[in-house]
């Protein structure tokens, strides 16, 4: 692991993070495109927000945004099992409230396209 900057990478994250605040508030109507692929492109973020400050050797990074993403659906499903409830509705829609299967393939599909942009962003070898 090395930390650095990538200009590359952060214009990307930036990219991605617009599409999720619009898919956050315009797309409040759109069902399971928002949460869907929401879900999808978060993964894909993160994956972009790493790659902006930190060199690991491929499929690290990938592999980070999907645990990370693997570890938020863990912790709603144990937060559903003990009750507890996270207090500000901006997290609860940030992170979700309800664990969800199709959440972890949503994370899958954004894992897989992480990868693929693993393989495009300049300095990821």
């Amino acid at each position: 692991m090395r930390w650095r900057f990538d200009a590359v990478a952060a214009a990307w994250a930036v990219g991605v993070f617009v599409v999720l605040v619009l898919l956050a508030t315009v797309g409040d109507g759109w069902g399971w495109i928002r949460s869907f692929v929401g879900d999808v492109i978060a993964v894909v973020w993160v994956h972009c927000v790493l790659a902006s400050v930190l060199w690991l050797r491929p499929p690290m990074r990938p592999l980070l945004a999907l645990a990370l993403g693997l570890g938020v659906e863990a912790a709603q499903y144990v937060s559903q099992l003990t009750g507890w409830q996270v207090a500000s509705p901006v997290l609860r829609i940030v992170l979700g409230s309800t664990p969800d299967w199709l959440d972890v393939v949503a994370y899958l599909i954004g894992f897989v396209l992480a990868c693929l942009l693993e393989r495009r962003l300049p300095g990821s070898k």
